[in-house]
């Protein structure tokens, strides 16, 4: 590892002063994906701006919604007992993730940002689009289990690794940013990219800006509610699939419904389209499997990952019964 400086952060706007001020400075809170990726040599910053001290650890319930500072621990809010009854999906994603001792240390902001955990991009000495721009994917046609199914590219099939990403995206989050242009706001959605010729762009933050909170409107998803995670062992492993489910049922008819997948493209994999048809839809075994074999149009398999074009509609059918029988 090479040589670096730290300092601490006073406020958001000297974090975002100070990481403008060098090319080669990044932002560490939890450190847990950034500490191993340094330690690889697969990113070497010149300069860390410690943030840990910053007043964003908050969990805030507010008029509609509730506010989540990027600096709270994934175990913080997976144990909350308020998220645990308006937002079940979000703490039973969390649970999911990692180990105990990893969410006690990992972050919201740093869950959001961390790298796919391909082999490829971890091995410098193997060709990456993501970690050097034109150099190859050596996935493609190379150790493929792992890889996306949907939306990847000539130039990238690697998938994101976050489980707590997944419920974010099904619940319609919105990301708050500071930066040196001011504070924004992004749909949740459309935090994450798809590879296409830049896979070494991993979301929409543009240069310097940090997370500050992320925030869900309150909703009627409370019950219903189920995270499959589907892996090789049922700890410290990421996803082969994972799908999240939220469905809000009147009378055993699906009145509202939200589906997210993990595990399969470089981005949390939205399912709007059966989430569309299985609206105004009375709960069926029949109904759910529709909707999954709908999930998996477009999906596409590079040979050692082919079994998640079975593995996948058949998580969907089954984390739709689950939340279903609630």
């Amino acid at each position: 590892m090479k040589n670096f400086q730290i300092i601490k952060a006073l406020s958001s706007s000297s974090a975002v002063s100070n990481i403008s001020k060098e090319k080669g400075a990044m932002f560490i809170a939890g450190g847990t994906n950034l500490v191993d990726l340094m330690k690889k040599n697969v990113v070497a910053p010149d300069k860390l701006v410690d943030i840990t001290g910053l007043d964003l650890a908050k969990i805030e319930f507010l008029t509609g919604k509730v506010s989540i500072g990027a600096l709270a621990k994934n175990s913080q809010v997976a144990e909350d007992a308020s998220i645990k009854e308006k937002y079940p999906l979000l703490a039973l994603a969390l649970a999911a993730g990692a180990s105990q001792q990893i969410r006690h240390m990992a972050t919201v902001g740093g869950n959001m940002l961390q790298k796919t955990r391909c082999s490829y991009f971890y091995n410098t000495d193997m060709p990456c689009n993501k970690r050097t721009p034109k150099s190859g994917c050596g996935a493609i046609g190379g150790s493929n289990r792992m890889v996306a199914i949907f939306g990847a590219s000539d130039s990238c099939i690697a998938v994101h690794p976050s489980d707590m990403c997944v419920a974010l995206a099904a619940l319609d989050a919105a990301v708050l940013v500071e930066g040196p242009k001011g504070k924004r706001q992004i749909k949740f959605t459309d935090f994450h990219r798809l590879p296409g010729n830049t896979p070494e762009k991993d979301n929409t933050l543009e240069s310097k800006e940090l997370i500050t909170s992320i925030e869900i409107s309150d909703n009627n998803f409370t019950k219903n509610v189920h995270y499959l995670k589907v892996r090789d062992r049922t700890s410290y492993a990421f996803a082969l699939v994972s799908v999240a489910v939220a469905l809000d049922l009147k009378n055993n008819v699906i009145n509202d419904v939200r589906l997210a997948m993990g595990g399969v493209a470089h981005k949390p994999w939205r399912l709007t389209e059966a989430e569309e048809f299985l609206k105004g839809k009375t709960v069926s075994e029949e109904i759910f499997r529709k909707a999954a074999d709908l999930s998996m149009k477009g999906a596409k398999a590079y040979g050692g990952n082919d079994f998640k074009l079975t593995l996948g509609p058949n998580a969907i059918t089954e984390a739709l019964t689950i939340a279903a029988s609630k």
